[in-house]
């Protein structure tokens, strides 16, 4: 990361998951490739979890949950994450489609937003497992602007199969 003042940085969430070709191997090169987006650090990364598809088909997705501090303003930081997506073959033929890379913003600092591109905090962060286990292992006391406690929302994903690998 260049150099920049640490009022600039903010903490952003970012889901990651995949599960056509080697999901595991994509996931741990996507965290790396996030961190090396311009004024970006990772700053840390869950486990790899498998988990079933939810609300689609194919194979089971291996999903991790990755921090990084950023100076890029949310939309930046989507269109970068979107770059990366593409360099790794993803294809949207349909919603929920089976995909070799999927990167979504859960959380940007503690703005709230919506807009035609991006809502922030993602919408259904709270409904996932795949999404809530891996951000608690990062962050256990992480709060969800206008949501709460995280971990609150834990007792509500517990029949979602999730396993640490």
């Amino acid at each position: 990361m260049t150099a920049m003042s640490s009022a600039e940085l903010v903490t952003a969430y970012i889901g990651i998951g995949a599960n056509l070709g080697d999901a595991s191997a994509q996931v741990q090169r996507a965290i790396l490739q996030l961190g090396k987006l311009p004024d970006t650090s990772l700053d840390a990364q869950s486990s790899l979890f498998c988990t079933a598809p939810l609300d689609a088909g194919g194979d089971d997705y291996i999903n991790a949950v990755a921090r990084v501090k950023t100076c890029l303003s949310a939309h930046a930081l989507l269109q970068g994450m979107q770059q990366i997506e593409q360099d790794f073959g993803r294809e949207r033929p349909y919603p929920n489609a089976p995909r070799t890379l999927d990167l979504d913003l859960l959380l940007y600092g503690q703005s709230t937003f919506a807009d035609a591109v991006l809502t922030v905090p993602h919408p259904r962060m709270t409904q996932r497992a795949f999404v809530l286990i891996p951000l608690l292992q990062i962050d256990p006391f992480i709060v969800i602007p206008n949501h709460g406690p995280a971990h609150q929302f834990a007792p509500l994903v517990v029949d979602q199969v999730i396993h640490k690998i």
